[in-house]
């Protein structure tokens, strides 16, 4: 299974659906990283070795946060009504779909029914 750093903005549920699939997942808010900076975050993911799951738009700034140079970003892009248990189950379904390679240094974004990756070049 997968190591997670999960953004503050995602909902602390969304740790508990990832633990129950058998993954390896740290919040932010847990260590020290709430309102801290993007850098600080993905430098606490890069230091755990882990896929940084955010809803921050942010982190999809390939000039930022290179291709090729982390162990996978996630940027869920989920309307606000949704409920955070649907946007969970949505979140660990599309995750389940993917493989470490689709991971690795390359950028993925959900949507409601949609994986979007942007690959690393080789």
């Amino acid at each position: 299974m997968a190591r997670f750093v999960i953004d503050e903005d995602m909902p602390r549920s969304t740790r508990v659906a990832l633990v129950g699939e058998g993954h390896a997942v740290k919040d932010v808010r847990d260590h020290g990283y709430r309102g801290a900076c993007d850098e600080e975050i993905y430098r606490f993911a890069q230091e755990e070795k882990a896929i940084l799951l955010t809803g921050d738009l942010g982190f999809g700034n390939i000039l930022r946060f290179p291709l090729g140079k982390h162990f996978g970003i996630v940027v869920a892009r989920f309307p606000t009504e949704m409920a955070p248990k649907e946007m969970n189950r949505e979140i660990v379904t599309s995750l389940g779909d993917l493989t470490e390679t689709d991971f690795k240094g390359n950028l993925i974004i959900l949507e409601p029914g949609r994986i979007r990756i942007r690959r690393a070049s080789l």
